[in-house]
């Protein structure tokens, strides 16, 4: 069970505004991806076999858009509810969620350098793993201070459980080796 940890968790002022708690994840997903060079990733995803049911690549950036934004909705919603409660146990339980709301947006952002960037699909794949879990047991926290929260997290929890097959998928296809997807890179 992960507690409320100060210096691993995002400033309360992210939480207690809507807009900040929306735009925050939103503004860095947004960075990570424009950061990883959107070019050559789309050269690397084109590049990759690919498992059943893969998404065309214009498809992301849409659906993450919208997953930020719940995310970031639910922080808001969920911290405030806690904040706000006569109940100690609620109030503690959001401390925590703020704990693994920032623990998984850590893991959330990583995820492309390492797949797309580092063409580490081993490592990406354990990193989606470890984030689909990480949100489900925010969701169980969340859900306790406010339902509303914990639900608003399911489809982000759905789309995890996608990403991780994809990220796998892509991985075992390739044989886990993403080396000489860059090649036109080396050669310019």
């Amino acid at each position: 069970m992960t507690s409320f940890i100060p210096y691993l968790t995002l400033p309360k002022f992210v939480f207690e505004q809507p807009a900040v708690s929306i735009l925050l994840p939103i503004a860095l997903g947004t960075g990570v991806g424009y950061s990883t060079r959107p070019d050559r990733t789309k050269k690397t995803y084109h590049a990759l076999k690919q498992p059943p049911l893969n998404p065309p690549p214009q498809v992301f950036g849409p659906v993450w858009t919208v997953l930020y934004t719940g995310m970031g909705y639910a922080a808001y919603r969920a911290w405030n509810a806690g904040m706000s409660s006569l109940d100690l146990n609620k109030v503690s339980l959001a401390k925590q969620g703020a704990t693994l709301y920032t623990i998984q947006l850590g893991l959330n952002l990583i995820w492309m350098p390492l797949f797309f960037g580092l063409g580490r699909p081993i490592e990406a794949t354990v990193d989606s793993i470890a984030l689909t879990g990480v949100t489900g047991y925010l969701a169980y926290v969340w859900g306790q201070v406010d339902p509303v929260a914990g639900w608003m997290l399911a489809p982000y929890l759905a789309w995890l459980s996608f990403a991780t097959y994809l990220s796998a998928g892509c991985g075992y296809l390739n044989n886990w080796n993403f080396k000489g997807m860059h090649q036109e890179d080396k050669n310019a």
